[in-house]
């Protein structure tokens, strides 16, 4: 070919990649209409896919708030160049807030009506707490006055801002610049142990109970400590906030927690996270707001009835934090913590029988049992994310073979839904029920994690897994545990904490992993510090040895003896006809004792070789 021909065939190709469309970075979702779905995981997230698959699917077609999707290839481009962005993200950016101010009739950053955004992380596979959530992003001098204009409510206003200041200091000022405070001196806890002074000062135990007053001073307060602490102020400026948060979650794809979670997970780190921008719903305007997690079945037992836990005025992060005692949303998520307060069924009734509604449909559309965050403004419904919820082994069974009988699935999906981890925790030791029935409880929890575990307590997750390295079996006993804990978690054999419900982080992760765990008990005193757990007279310390009970939530004093489950597990059992039915190989066992030979038997092995 001559050097005329190939000049010819270079001009035609940049002419054509010049006339080509740009990439699309951004999708966004709201009004009835996406421009991603369900499918597109890869690109969008878990997350993300799900906002656009309800909101614009049409066999949905959810109450979603509006807002946008910046994707997971943004995040290895934002890694990959020194941390910056394509040059079409920031003009995508603008376009889409714009498009978020029409459906809401709120504008960015407006002085008289302003448009708050949520901006959060959304990995294809769900990794809960793992990395960074910013809320009421938007929320400054200027804008504050005409939201307390607009809502008439300046206590809910300094509640958000002072949200705002805490997490923005945290994720974006702090972690995001690779600060790394000593011992317990990050920003996050300094803050929230002046606002926990400032209860005590005003006499009062829960945030609710503070005044607009009294928030507005913390705000003060908060803003000072952060430029004492951090050397620069706390933004006020809008655009500043929203970047600053958007660069902050993609940064906490390389977290010391999402790291060490990926690794437990098997998670790539190539496949990053997609940002999910989304105008605010709030819970927290007062006491016709709330905010909560619901399960379309129970993920701790499987049992076929909707699920949940809510706070009345409140933001999400206070259900997963456990700082309050969550109240059911029905008669079946009762449980011993939350048996005198009020469901959500009884308190909102029309808002309940809506979310039922939203639940069943959900989970016909997706055909599997889902985890579902949703608020309430003002008696009005929000679905804030759907996913497929963690469950533990003996939930995951359960699940898969109730859906079965009810045709939701076919016998080749209730196989592929049983994870082989999944399935071994169905043989889990158990707690001697012979040692237990002479034994007292010193205190009891809510059962979050599955089968029973004896260890030595520890009150930090470095401790649980230097303890761990050196051979020694640990139960990690915390107030409450954080996504900061997470390879102590792993470590130990079990988890208790003081403070929590059936959705606060650690119920999440126990029973995401099969662990072994109780929260929620109210009876524990933990002094970290003195390294001590009281249990009214009681005094346990670092070393002693505790047994849990996680399908109870019992917690006893001491080693009790262990059982391994029975081979007369009548679920298991069917589970395995099931797998009978369809598999093509024939199994055989190694087994070196006429014991172990009798157990395979006993499993369905049909030989050994």
């Amino acid at each position: 070919m001559g050097n005329t021909a190939v000049l010819k065939k270079k001009k035609a190709a940049a002419k054509k990649s010049s006339g080509s469309k740009s990439k699309k970075y951004i999708y966004f979702f709201g009004g009835g209409k996406a421009d991603g779905k369900e499918s597109m995981k890869n690109l969008l997230g878990g997350k993300g896919a799900n906002l656009a698959e309800m909101a614009g699917n049409p066999a949905l077609k959810l109450p979603v708030p509006p807002g946008f999707t910046i994707t997971t290839e943004v995040c290895t481009y934002y890694w990959d160049n020194k941390r910056s962005y394509p040059k079409e993200v920031r003009d995508g950016v603008k376009t889409n807030l714009a498009r978020i101010e029409a459906l809401t009739g709120r504008k960015f950053g407006d002085p008289k009506n302003p448009l708050l955004v949520s901006v959060r992380s959304g990995a294809r596979k769900s990794m809960p707490g793992m990395m960074e959530t910013i809320l009421n992003v938007g929320l400054t001098e200027a804008t504050i006055p005409g939201l307390i204009e607009q809502t008439k409510n300046e206590r809910f206003v300094y509640d958000a801002y002072r949200r705002l200041i805490m997490m923005y200091a945290d994720v974006v000022m702090e972690k995001a610049e690779g600060i790394e405070p000593e011992g317990d001196e990050g920003i996050r806890r300094v803050l929230d142990r002046m606002m926990s002074e400032a209860k005590k000062a005003k006499g009062v135990k829960v945030d609710t109970d503070l005044s607009a007053a009294d928030l507005k001073r913390l705000c003060a307060e908060f803003k000072a400590k952060v430029q004492e602490k951090l050397h620069k102020p706390f933004p006020d400026d809008p655009m500043t906030q929203l970047w600053g948060s958007i660069g902050a979650v993609f940064a906490s794809w390389r977290g010391k927690r999402a790291i060490a979670y990926r690794k437990i997970e098997g998670i790539p780190e190539e496949w990053g996270t997609a940002v999910n921008v989304q105008s605010m719903a709030f819970g927290n305007m007062g006491d016709d707001c709330a905010t909560g997690v619901a399960f379309t079945r129970n993920p701790g037992n499987g049992g076929a009835y909707f699920y949940g836990e809510y706070l009345v005025n409140a933001q999400g992060e206070d259900v997963v934090a456990g700082i309050r005692t969550p109240a059911p949303i029905n008669k079946e998520s009762t449980n011993s913590q939350s048996e005198g307060l009020v469901s959500l069924e009884k308190c909102m009734p029309e808002v309940y029988r809506e979310l039922f509604a939203v639940q069943k449909r959900l989970e016909k559309h997706y055909r599997d049992m889902l985890d579902i965050e949703f608020t309430i403004e003002k008696g009005r419904l929000y679905i804030l994310q759907c996913r497929v919820g963690k469950r533990n082994g003996i939930s995951a069974v359960k699940i898969a073979m109730d859906m079965l009988k009810e045709k939701l699935i076919k016998r080749e999906d209730v196989v592929m839904r049983v994870s082989p981890a999944q399935l071994d925790e169905l043989l889990h030791p158990i707690v001697d029920p012979k040692a237990e029935a002479q034994t007292k409880p010193i205190a009891k929890g809510l059962p979050a994690g599955p089968g029973g575990a004896f260890g030595m307590i520890v009150f930090t997750a470095a401790d649980a897994v230097a303890w761990g390295k050196e051979g020694k079996q640990v139960i990690l006993v915390r107030e409450e545990t954080n996504p900061e804990d997470v390879e102590g978690m792993r470590a130990a054999q079990a988890i208790l904490t003081a403070r929590g419900g059936m959705t606060s982080h650690a119920a999440l992760v126990a029973r995401g992993w099969g662990k072994c765990c109780v929260v929620g008990c109210g009876e524990l005193e933990v002094d970290a510090a003195k390294k001590t757990v009281t249990v009214g007279s009681t005094v346990l310390k670092e070393g002693d040895w505790i047994t849990l009970n996680g399908s109870k939530g019992n917690v006893y004093a001491g080693k009790l003896g262990m059982l391994e489950a029975g081979e007369n597990n009548e679920l298991l059992n069917s589970f395995l006809k099931v797998c009978d039915g369809i598999r093509t190989l024939k199994i055989r066992t190694n087994s070196d004792t006429p014991a172990d030979a009798a157990r395979a038997r006993s499993f369905g092995a049909e030989g050994i070789g």
